[in-house]
């Protein structure tokens, strides 16, 4: 019974965007593993990109930083 969390910044991805890959996550697991789609779970947290650090700085602050460049 596989369990997928994936976390993404909430940057205005949509409802199609999320259908898809939630699809094709399943795709894979009953591909690869042999997995059933009823017993395959798949998640998606949107994460402020304030709350999303690299390399010490937010995302936030990067996605200003590259604009202003």
């Amino acid at each position: 019974m596989p369990y997928v969390l994936m976390q993404v910044t909430r940057e205005g991805v949509t409802i199609e965007q999320k259908e898809a890959l939630i699809k094709g996550v399943t795709n894979i697991l009953v591909r690869v593993l042999n997995k059933k789609p009823a017993q395959t779970f798949v998640v998606i947290e949107e994460v402020e990109t304030d709350n999303w650090d690299v390399a010490g700085m937010t995302v936030t602050k990067l996605r200003q930083k590259k604009v202003e460049v």
